[in-house]
């Protein structure tokens, strides 16, 4: 059995293992990290041999821990890591490159449909009727998206919202709300099978999954990193923040916004936003605008969205793609069922 688990901002760590009789055997630990003394190597491969196939993450971590010297040094890399390496080994998780993993840029499309979309496509990847993909959304018209477990109204301006024309809906996800204008935002999502994220914590699943889109940006001269547990940072502040939901169909569903350049006013206008949320949002002053992107790189919106797509296909591979008329009745139909329905909307109110 084979497991890799590349550490965010870290290094790559491989174990390769036997499963005989319940227990791990012939446990080799390999990867591009530090560690000092050299014979720490055979004391974490012995630490892993005799543990049961089904010892937990924390159990593993524990073990690897316990066997280290007290002067040992592990650079780019941790015994949770390691335990994390062994647990995606022991289910049989993936890796990027396992999969064609198919582009699609657009069209623009109204809030609900793209939210349906999200539930559809992740179903269909779920399924095996569609690769794993990845979506850049566009936008027709402003909206307010909010988390599957925040309130309306203690969330929303909705006489504001309207006021504006700001549509208001709730997307499947957890996390908090996200306000999005045409021009203004860098929403992408993935659509992936759960053997991507099999045998990671949230927490990891989440910066894994984000990793390539934090090297486009570093490799734009931006000091992003990502911030547990859903936000990608930098020194001048919050850039963007991501969610995620796992289908009992075999989906992952993992979205992500970045902030290029939005009209902060109409923000704090329409998002009820505490006092203690306002610093991380990288506002200042409710007459900013947040804009982190085009600030600290000076580039267009769409020159940034083609580094990241360069960025995502040189790791990982990529081929275009577009939806086909079955995907996009789908999601037609279920953004009118359920995505435009006031029960949807105000479930919790």
């Amino acid at each position: 059995m084979h497991g890799e688990f590349k550490v965010p901002g870290g290094k790559l760590v491989v174990v390769d293992l036997d499963v005989v009789d319940g227990r791990l055997q012939n446990v080799r630990l390999a990867g591009d990290f530090f560690l000092e003394p050299d014979s720490a190597l055979g004391l974490i491969d012995g630490a892993l041999t005799g543990l049961p196939a089904e010892a937990s993450h924390a159990e593993i971590a524990k073990a690897v821990t316990a066997a280290l010297p007290l002067d040992a040094v592990l650079l780019g890399f941790s015994p949770e890591a390691i335990a994390t390496a062994v647990r995606r080994a022991v289910s049989g998780a993936t890796v990027w490159r396992d999969y064609t993993w198919r582009l699609v840029r657009g069209p623009a499309l109204d809030p609900r449909t793209q939210l349906a979309l999200d539930q559809v496509l992740t179903e269909r990847v779920g399924a095996g009727l569609r690769e794993p993909t990845l979506r850049i959304w566009e936008w027709v018209k402003p909206a307010v998206v909010i988390g599957s477990f925040q309130s309306v109204r203690n969330e929303v301006d909705l006489d504001n919202a309207a006021k504006y024309g700001i549509e208001v809906v709730r997307r499947i996800s957890g996390g908090g709300a996200m306000f999005m204008e045409a021009g203004a935002v860098i929403v992408y999502s993935i659509y992936a099978p759960i053997e991507l994220v099999q045998g990671m914590s949230f927490a990891d699943s989440y910066a894994f999954l984000d990793e390539w889109a934090v090297v486009a940006l570093q490799s734009l001269g931006i000091e992003a990193s990502y911030k547990p547990l859903n936000d990608i940072t930098s020194p001048a502040g919050k850039i963007g923040g991501a969610a995620q939901k796992r289908l009992g169909g075999g989906g992952v569903l993992h979205h992500t916004t970045l902030a290029y350049d939005m009209d902060g006013e109409r923000m704090m206008q329409v998002l009820r936003i505490g006092r203690e949320k306002i610093s991380d949002k990288g506002i200042t002053s409710a007459a900013k605008r947040v804009d982190p992107l085009r600030s600290q790189t000076g580039m267009s919106r769409d020159a940034i969205v083609e580094r990241m797509i360069e960025t995502f296909r040189e790791r990982h591979g990529l081929t275009d793609d577009v939806l086909i008329i079955e995907e996009l009745e789908a999601a037609e139909r279920l953004a009118a069922e359920k995505f435009a329905s006031p029960e949807w909307l105000h479930r919790v109110p």
